[in-house]
C-alpha cells in the first residue's frame, strides 16, 4: 500500500475531517502520559458528531451581486476610545456582539459580531454550516431583539462566514490591526459560551502565528492563529477577541483540550486574525464569494522530517512557474520555518492571493535555493 498520503488542501479539492482535530504547535510541548491535546471548534450543540459534507461554499448568495459596503481598513488614533477597564470595554463592545441559534440537520449555537451598520455580521463557517441545507439562522442582540439571518457567503478554508439581517443603523464593532498584536497584550473574549449570552472573559495574547487546524461540519480550516489564555468555551465560536481599545483583533474559533469532548477552557484558545477575516468578509459582502490563496502543490502527509515534502506540482501553477518540482522540500516561507503540511498550508494562507512569497527549497540532492512565487486563488 502506498505511503504517499497527499494533502489536497493547497488545491481546489475538499476534505471531510472529523470534528476534533489535532493542533500543530510551533514547538512540541511536554504532556503527561496518556494525555492528548486536541483542538475543537467552539460550537455548542455539535460536540461529538460530524454533520457531513457541505455541497457549496456559497449559501443564498449571488456571485453576480455587487455591494458598496466598505469595511474599515484599520482604526486610526482618532477612533481610539480611552478604555481603562474590562468593564468599560465590554460596555462599549457588547451591543455589537450577537448570539446565533442555527437549526438544520442538527441544532447548534454560536456567536458573531456586527461589522457593518446595514446588517452584516461576521462569524465562523462551522457555526452556520448546519443551515447549509435549508436550515435557519436566528440572530439575538444583547437587548433581546432578534432577527432572521441569511447566509451571504462562507469560506470553509478560513472558517469564516458572513450573514445578513434586515436592519439598519446597527452598532458595529471596529476592526483593529492583527499584524500589530504583541505577546502579553491584554484582550477580552466576548460571546455566548454554552448558550450564556453576553459572556465576557479577559486574558492576554499568549502567542501568534500558531498553525492550527479547526472547523467542523465536514470542513477543515487552517488557521494562522492568535493564541490567548482568555477563557473561551463551546458557543464562543464567531465571537470577537477584542484589544484594550475595544477593537476586534480576532474571531474566536477553537480551543485546545486534553482530548475529552466535554472539556472546557484550559487556557489555550485560538482566534482567526482580523486582517484575514476583514479581507474574506469584504469579498463576501461585495461578491458573495471569497478567495483562498494557493501555491498549486500537494504534500506527503506521512513525511515527518524537516520541512514539507511535495508530491505533486500543478502544471502552470505558482509553484511550477517558480521552478518548484515534486520531491522538493519547502523549508521556509517568508523566513518562517516549515515543519509539516499543516504549517505549510497555514503559512501560505497568512498571505492574500496575488501576493509574492519567498520560499526556501531543498532539492532531493540536498542543494538549497530561494525562489519567489506569486500565489493564485481558489474561489469559495
Amino acid at each position: 500500500m502506498s505511503t504517499d498520503l497527499r494533502s489536497p488542501w493547497l488545491r481546489e479539492e475538499s476534505v471531510l475531517p472529523p470534528l476534533y482535530l489535532n493542533a500543530t504547535p510551533t514547538a512540541p510541548a511536554k504532556s503527561q502520559p496518556g494525555r492528548r491535546i486536541v483542538v475543537i471548534a467552539l460550537l455548542a450543540g455539535l460536540l461529538g458528531g460530524v454533520i457531513g459534507s457541505v455541497g457549496s461554499d456559497l449559501l443564498d448568495g449571488n456571485p453576480g451581486m455587487s455591494n458598496t459596503v466598505t469595511l474599515p481598513t484599520f482604526v486610526t488614533e482618532d477612533q481610539v476610545i480611552n478604555q481603562d477597564s474590562v468593564a468599560a470595554i465590554a460596555q462599549t463592545v457588547l451591543p455589537a456582539v450577537v448570539s446565533l441559534e442555527v437549526t438544520g440537520d442538527v441544532s447548534a449555537s454560536g456567536s458573531g459580531f456586527v461589522i457593518d451598520s446595514s446588517g452584516y455580521i461576521l462569524t465562523n463557517n462551522h457555526v452556520i454550516a448546519p443551515a447549509a441545507n435549508g436550515g435557519e439562522v436566528k440572530v439575538y442582540f444583547q437587548d433581546g431583539t432578534n432577527y432572521d439571518g441569511k447566509v451571504v457567503g462562507r469560506n470553509s478554508g478560513f472558517d469564516l462566514a458572513v450573514i445578513k439581517i434586515n436592519a439598519q443603523n446597527l452598532p458595529t464593532l471596529p476592526l483593529g490591526d492583527s499584524d500589530k498584536v504583541v505577546v502579553g497584550e491584554q484582550v477580552i473574549a466576548i460571546g455566548a459560551p454554552l448558550g450564556l449570552t453576553g459572556t465576557v472573559t479577559s486574558g492576554i495574547i499568549s502567542a501568534f502565528n500558531r498553525p492550527v487546524t479547526a472547523g467542523g461540519s465536514g470542513d477543515t480550516a487552517f488557521i494562522n492563529a492568535i493564541q490567548t489564555d482568555a477563557a473561551i468555551n463551546p458557543g464562543n465560536s464567531g465571537g470577537p477577541l477584542v484589544d484594550s481599545n475595544g477593537f476586534a483583533i480576532g474571531v474566536n474559533s477553537a480551543i485546545a483540550t486534553l482530548g475529552v469532548a466535554s472539556s472546557g477552557s484550559i487556557g489555550l484558545g485560538f482566534a482567526i486574525p482580523i486582517n484575514a477575516a476583514r479581507r474574506i468578509a469584504q469579498e463576501i459582502i461585495q461578491t458573495g464569494t471569497s478567495s483562498t490563496p494557493i501555491l498549486g502543490v500537494m504534500v506527503d502527509m506521512s513525511y515527518d522530517g524537516p520541512g514539507a515534502l511535495l508530491t505533486d506540482v500543478t502544471p502552470g501553477g505558482p509553484a511550477d512557474l517558480a521552478g518548484i518540482v515534486a520531491g522538493d522540500l519547502v523549508l521556509s516561507i517568508n523566513g518562517r520555518t516549515i515543519n509539516g503540511s499543516t504549517e505549510l498550508v497555514v503559512a501560505i494562507r497568512a498571505n492574500a492571493p496575488g501576493e509574492i512569497i519567498e520560499l526556501r527549497i531543498q532539492k532531493p540532492n540536498g542543494q538549497q535555493r530561494t525562489v519567489n512565487a506569486t500565489l493564485s486563488k481558489q474561489v469559495n
